[in-house]
């Protein structure tokens, strides 16, 4: 069976020194880079937001960052201003190599409404396009690596898993944002859901 690697917002924001950054998330881009070639498949995802998004502190007046609010489909941290769209902030990290990608996937361009998974928006039904691009090629075995591992890697590995497509997430080739413990939480909810942790 084909194997895809899905690299998950491997961006300049999500880095040391970006918006939001990751701490060691420039450390994953070199295994990463190596990985690729090991698969048949790479697709690349990129957070894209416009800048009037809903799920950026500054645009609640008086809103803290990763301060909590409630959004019409649900909890929503609110972020710092982050991978805004044709911004330096939004494009992959120099050091990643995107010649292997066979496509990309953007995500949270709609203002009203986040995405973490590659998949769906954060209300669970707004599709991304990722998993009829993937039926539709016969990619049905996953691998998951990138940033953030508790928020936009986990949400996706869960995601597919629910799909039924078979995956697994590379947790050495990621990192995490451990907000309030979410580092925990993420793992046990990929358990839970099948994904194989590797």
């Amino acid at each position: 069976m084909a194997r895809t690697l899905i690299v998950v917002d491997i961006q300049v924001d999500f880095c040391p020194g970006g918006r939001l950054a990751v701490e060691g998330g420039d450390q994953i881009i070199a295994p990463i880079n190596q990985m690729m070639q090991d698969f048949d498949n790479v697709v690349l995802t990129q957070d894209w937001h416009p800048a009037d998004h809903s799920s950026f502190a500054e645009n609640h007046p008086g809103a803290a960052p990763f301060s909590m609010t409630q959004m019409s489909y649900g909890p929503q941290v609110l972020w710092p201003t982050h991978c805004v769209i044709g911004s330096p902030g939004a494009q992959f990290h120099p050091d990643l190599d995107t010649s292997h990608a066979a496509t990309i996937i953007r995500k949270g361009f709609r203002p009203q409404i986040d995405s973490y998974s590659t998949f769906f928006e954060n209300d669970y039904k707004t599709p991304t396009g990722l998993a009829g691009y993937l039926r539709e090629r016969y990619l049905e075995d996953l691998y998951f690596v990138g940033l953030a591992y508790d928020f936009c890697v986990t949400w996706s590995a869960v995601d597919a898993a629910r799909l039924g497509f078979s995956v697994s997430v590379i947790e050495s080739a990621t990192r995490a944002i451990d907000l309030n413990g979410s580092r925990d939480a993420a793992r046990s909810s990929m358990i839970e859901a099948g994904v194989q942790l590797i």
